[in-house]
C-alpha cells in the first residue's frame, strides 16, 4: 500500500511539473526577454532609470524655496562659472538645480495625467466595447465630440481664468481631453474579445457582466494596457512641456522642462546663452526617445505573449 501511495505521489508530482513546463511565461518575463534582446531598448531602460534617479533622487537633497530664490548678482553665469556646473539664468538661479526640479515636475505631471486617463479610458472602453449596440454608439459620439474640440486653445483659456491655478489643475485639464484616445484604443481590443469562447462560457455559467469585464476580459488586454501607459507618459510630458514653453503650463514659480526650454524664445539666449535652454531640451529629447524604444520592445513582447497564449 505504501509503495502504491509513493508511486501515485511521484506521478502527480511529475504531472504538475509537466504542466508548469508547458505554461506560457508570464507577461513580465516576456517583456524583460524582449528588452534584453534589444540593445537599444535595454540601453533606453537604463537611461530612464538614471534619469529617474537624477530627478527624483536629486530633488530629495534640494530645497525648493532656495532653488527658485532669485539673486540678480549671480545672473547669467556660463558653463562652470562660480561653481555653477550648468550656469545660471537671468535671476541667478542654478540651472542644474532647476533642471532636477523641473525634470521631476514634468515627469510627475506626465505620470499623473497618464494614471487618470488610463483609468477613465479603460473603464469607458471596457463598457463601450463589451456592451456594444446603443451604449457603444452613445459613448463613442461623446468621445467624438470631445476629440474634435481644440484641446490646446481650451486649456490655454482655462489656465488664464481659473483662480488659484496650480500643478493639480493642469493635470486635470490635460486629462480632461486625454482619456478619449485611451477609451477608443481599449474599446477596439474589447470588441475583439467579447465574442470569444471564454466570454460566452462565462455568460453561460451565470457570471455577471462586471465579473466578465474585469475578471475575464481585462487580463487578456493587460499587455496593451502596459504599452499604452508607457507611450502615454512620453506624450503627456510633451503636452505639459509645450504648455509651459508657451507660459500656459505650470506657474512661473514652479520649475519645469518647458519653462527652461522657454528661454529659447529670446534669440540672444539661443545664440549667446545656450546653457539656459539646451540641457532641458536634451533631457526632454532623451526621455522621449528612451520611452519610445522601451515602448517598442513592450509592443513586441505583447505580440509574442498573444502568440504564446
Amino acid at each position: 500500500m505504501a509503495d502504491k501511495k509513493e508511486k501515485a505521489i511521484k506521478k502527480a508530482t511529475k504531472k504538475d511539473e509537466k504542466q508548469k513546463a508547458t505554461l506560457p511565461p508570464s507577461g513580465f518575463k516576456v517583456a524583460m526577454r524582449e528588452i534584453v534582446r534589444s540593445k537599444s531598448a535595454l540601453t533606453a531602460l537604463i537611461i530612464i532609470i538614471v534619469i529617474l534617479l537624477f530627478t527624483f533622487g536629486g530633488s530629495l537633497f534640494l530645497n525648493r524655496a532656495q532653488v527658485t530664490e532669485m539673486n540678480i548678482a549671480d545672473s547669467y553665469y556660463g558653463w562652470g562659472e562660480a561653481g555653477h556646473l550648468l550656469g545660471t539664468d537671468d535671476g541667478g538661479r542654478d540651472i542644474l538645480k532647476l533642471l532636477i526640479m523641473g525634470g521631476r515636475n514634468s515627469i510627475m505631471i506626465g505620470i499623473s495625467v497618464t494614471v487618470i486617463t488610463e483609468i477613465v479610458g479603460l473603464v469607458v472602453g471596457l463598457v463601450s466595447g463589451y456592451f456594444g449596440g446603443a451604449i457603444d454608439s452613445v459613448i463613442m459620439r461623446v468621445v467624438d465630440f470631445i476629440q474634435i474640440l481644440p484641446q490646446m486653445p481650451i486649456i490655454i483659456v482655462l489656465t488664464t481664468v481659473i483662480p488659484n491655478y496650480n500643478a493639480v489643475t493642469l493635470v486635470f485639464l490635460i486629462a480632461m481631453f486625454g482619456w478619449t484616445t485611451t477609451a477608443r484604443y481599449f474599446r477596439s481590443f474589447v470588441l475583439s474579445q467579447r465574442g470569444r469562447d471564454y466570454v460566452l462560457a462565462s455568460k453561460t455559467s451565470g457570471s455577471s457582466n462586471l465579473q466578465i469585464m474585469f475578471r475575464e476580459v481585462l487580463p487578456n488586454i493587460t499587455s496593451m494596457i502596459i504599452i499604452d501607459v508607457v507611450l502615454s507618459i512620453a506624450g503627456n510630458i510633451g503636452i505639459e512641456t509645450s504648455l509651459s514653453f508657451l507660459n500656459y503650463g505650470l506657474p512661473s514659480t514652479t520649475p519645469s522642462l518647458g519653462t527652461l526650454i522657454g528661454f529659447a524664445n529670446d534669440p540672444v539666449n539661443v545664440i549667446n546663452r545656450p546653457w539656459l535652454w539646451l540641457p532641458a531640451t536634451i533631457l526632454l529629447l532623451v526621455i522621449s526617445l528612451s520611452i519610445n524604444y522601451v515602448g517598442q520592445a513592450l509592443q513586441r513582447a505583447g505580440d509574442a505573449r498573444q502568440r504564446e497564449n
